[in-house]
């Protein structure tokens, strides 16, 4: 669950103070002390090493007791107490014990021991995500479960598939960003995968990850590329998985065609899934442009309105598009890739990923802006929201650097005159080459936010109707919020377009969906052909936050009722909103997203959910959140 915002000053500084004056030198350099406690949102992810919390260790609070060590531990597997801590640092847990597993037979190992000991076992790949699949916020150091980091070891990549058919093999700890390079290597790729590198694939098949991609007019998917989840590029898995003949735990594998792989291609952390063969096709130089000079009220307009500059006519032209509207600001960030086989004579050629460099790295005025907002100054919002955005604009066009040392003051930065100069330069950056390089761009030195995260099942023609009703909605509330004197959100809202599953993409005859995709398609609304998805960034601790999450979720839910649109939640960030909580309202636990998995008939949650059972009884991959999800 979140920090709980009543640990915070939640008395909102007037608009007069902070917003209309803009930042003052004085601010900036005293906002850099009172990032503090805060520091973590500015810091890389906890190496193993980092993370080590035993007692009278470093960094080991010394009043913390020894939890007891695992009973009759396995010969050959070494225990460690470890902090678990997750992406935004809203789950942490300290002292849980932890192992890494060597092979795919050390788990099988720990899988039967731990169902002896009535202990349960989660996989731990890099901690980013958001939501408590791995472990509760608060989990106490006595309790019996052992987290398995799959980093350290279960990181194997090698060829697989035919000529014809090329695939990767992987282990579930090997990350994306290794998986891609390796890919590269061989003239291989993917359409599309998440941004960041730093997810290992163990995580990612467990919630069915994806990027950003649909068909541009006219073009059709090569052999191995499709527009779903990563999950739908399986063609076979491996899982430790309960042998009722043998009365123990052991390892299996998976044909896609094998009706019951469908439970597995997206579990929830209900399995553990020790490697996987991927889908892959030849792959495809991209076309990046980046462009912050379309204003929201045209980019997300109405159907009819956009002036051929909405979402959804980008979209048509290039395939791939990606919108971030920081809050409070005028003018999104517009991302759109376009397949371009030989590189333009105005892109720039780059062949490694992560380039954008100032997001990858936190400049100091955003960092000393953040450390201000978490000591209290909320109603900097607004100001902190321009700040981004300006940030984003100057570090496409020209050289953050000169700009952030020239001692030029913010508030001049953030003057009318200097935005509009920039507008007139065009805003606009273009970057060429293979698909790797533009594809992953999000390191773990990024500012670290909370985030919520949806998606909408409806037709490739009903996009921009979708995304004017998310954004409208969104702008509605939070300025009702504003007029209140409160700033729930001081992230940025994030937009997606990919298709839906479809196996024949992982071109194994008789191929499975995934039960439990967000992206499986609705058997009752065939024309639904593509998933809009919306995540609302914001500091964690941000008061209101859980309040605003529950206000846009019920807003969304009426929406997209399930009569010309539906809604999904995204397994890996913030859903089920109570007024001070995540992951929290019982009825969407209970009902609603159930019945989005139900709705439409054929194979659906319960399916997935007594498969998962039946290869695990006594459910020793899972916990309590998930033992009340997937009931």
């Amino acid at each position: 669950m979140a920090t709980d915002p009543h640990d915070r000053d939640d008395t909102p500084t007037p608009q007069s103070e902070h917003g209309a004056r803009g930042l003052t030198r004085r601010r900036l350099l005293a906002g850099s002390a009172a990032l503090g406690g805060a520091g973590w949102l500015l810091r890389g992810i906890l190496t193993p090493d980092g993370a080590q919390a035993a007692p009278g260790g470093p960094g080991a609070p010394a009043d913390v007791p020894v939890p007891p060590a695992p009973p009759a531990f396995p010969a050959g597997l070494v225990p460690y107490r470890q902090v678990y801590e997750n992406w935004a640092g809203e789950i942490h847990a300290d002292q849980l014990w932890t192992c890494a597993a060597r092979t795919p037979e050390d788990v099988v190992t720990l899988a039967n021991w731990a169902y002896g000991q009535g202990w349960r076992l989660r996989a731990q790949g890099h901690r980013h995500t958001w939501a408590p699949l791995t472990v509760a916020d608060g989990t106490p150091a006595g309790t019996a479960v052992l987290l398995v980091d799959t980093t350290q070891h279960l990181t194997a990549i090698s060829a697989a598939g035919t000529a014809d058919a090329p695939a990767v093999r992987a282990q579930a700890g090997a990350d994306m960003e290794a998986i891609l390079t390796h890919l590269g290597g061989r003239g291989l790729g993917v359409t599309h995968c998440p941004a960041p590198g730093d997810v290992t694939l163990g995580g990612v098949l467990a919630i069915g990850g994806h990027g950003t991609a649909v068909p541009a007019t006219g073009e059709s998917a090569p052999a191995g590329h499709g527009y779903g989840s990563v999950s739908n590029l399986v063609t076979q898995l491996t899982a430790v998985v309960w042998d009722g003949s043998a009365g123990r735990y052991a390892l299996r594998t998976f044909d896609r065609a094998d009706p019951d792989t469908a439970a597995f291609l997206v579990h929830l952390g209900r399995a553990f899934v020790t490697e996987a063969v991927l889908r892959a096709g030849v792959d495809q130089n991209l076309r990046c442009l980046s462009r912050v000079d379309i204003p929201a009220s045209r980019l997300f307009a109405a159907p009819g309105a956009t002036g051929g500059q909405g979402l959804a006519d980008f979209l048509a032209q290039s395939g791939r598009v990606e919108a971030i509207w920081f809050a409070f600001t005028e003018f999104p960030w517009l991302k759109s890739w376009s397949v371009t086989p030989e590189q333009p004579l105005t892109s720039r050629a780059v062949t490694e990923p992560y380039n954008y460099p100032f997001s990858d790295s936190i400049p100091t005025p955003v960092a000393t802006l953040a450390g201000e907002l978490v000591s209290g100054s909320w109603a900097l919002a607004p100001t902190f929201g321009q700040l981004q955005y300006l940030i984003a604009a100057i570090g496409l066009t020209g050289d953050l650097t000169d700009v952030l040392l020239s001692g030029t003051l913010l508030q001049d930065l953030l003057s009318l005159d200097v935005v509009t100069h920039l507008l007139a330069g065009g805003l606009r950056s273009d970057l060429w080459g293979p698909s790797r390089a533009l594809l992953q761009y999000v390191r773990p030195t990024t500012l670290r936010m909370t985030a919520n995260g949806y998606a909408v099942l409806a037709r490739r023609a009903d996009v921009q109707w979708v995304v004017n009703q998310v954004t409208s909605g969104y702008q509605t509330l939070l300025a009702r919020y504003q007029a209140g004197g409160r700033f729930p959100v001081n992230g940025a809202v994030e937009i997606r377009v990919t298709g839906l599953e479809d196996p024949a993409t992982s071109g194994v005859p008789g191929a499975q969906a995934p039960l439990l995709s967000a992206l499986r398609a609705r058997p009752d609304h065939p024309e639904w052909d593509t998933a809009v998805w919306f995540d609302v960034l914001t500091l964690p601790g941000t008061p209101g936050l859980h309040e605003f999450g529950r206000d846009l979720e019920q807003l969304l839910l009426a929406t997209f009722d399930g009569t010309r649109a539906a809604l999904r939640v995204e397994w890996s960030k913030g859903w089920a909103y109570t007024a001070d909580a995540t992951w929290a309202d019982p009825d969407v636990l209970g009902r609603v997203i159930p019945d989005s998995y139900r709705a439409g008939g054929g194979p659906g949650w319960d399916t997935a959910v007594a498969t998962l059972d039946r290869y695990d009884p006594a459910r020793v991959f899972g916990n309590p959140f998930l033992d009340q999800l997937l009931r």
